[in-house]
């Protein structure tokens, strides 16, 4: 459960939000002799302002491959290369974009919740069956469950925390 909400947390790193976010790039893979490395390996990635990252190559000769797979990414940005540093400059988030992307962070924290479901399910599943072969008595079955029943609140409720954060931050003009 607990690796659950940590893949929560870095999905809502990728979700971009008013300002400009580093880990916005985080998932950027470029091709760099034969083979896809993380763009955090390459470059150093800044945010000097609110609208703007700022991506500068350690090998001036892996720029153009740099641009290509931040284009690439699906993340609609347009980075500008002026020959030492790219610079990408980050749009002002329309209403109807902030309300998909609203909506995009609820349907990851609703498949985080039915992961953290599932869990608990097989959890269950394995005390039934200790009480069954191993002949416990059902009081300790119940006090198990609701253990496990405990436990599953707290994480629902923290993604529940983690959710109601995002979207306000995703909200703030």
């Amino acid at each position: 459960m607990d690796e659950s909400v940590q893949y929560f947390k870095k999905e809502l790193s990728h979700v971009r939000a008013g300002k400009a976010q580093t880990s916005l790039l985080d998932g950027v893979k470029v091709e760099y002799y034969g083979s896809q490395t993380p763009l955090n390996q390459l470059a150093n990635v800044s945010a000097p302002e609110a609208r703007l990252l700022t991506v500068q190559p350690y090998d001036k000769s892996s720029l153009e491959a740099i641009e290509k797979a931040i284009m690439s990414a699906g993340l609609g940005l347009n980075p500008s290369n002026d020959g030492n540093i790219i610079r990408i400059p980050l749009p002002i988030l329309s209403e109807e974009r902030r309300q998909e992307l609203v909506k995009h962070v609820k349907d990851i924290a609703e498949q985080t919740r039915i992961s953290i479901r599932n869990i608990r399910r097989e959890a269950n599943d394995e005390i039934k069956k200790k009480v069954q072969d191993d002949s416990l008595p059902e009081d300790s079955k119940f006090e198990a469950e609701e253990e496990i029943q405990n436990i599953t609140d707290r994480h629902t409720k923290k993604i529940d925390e983690l959710l109601e954060n995002k979207e306000k931050e995703i909200l703030t003009v």
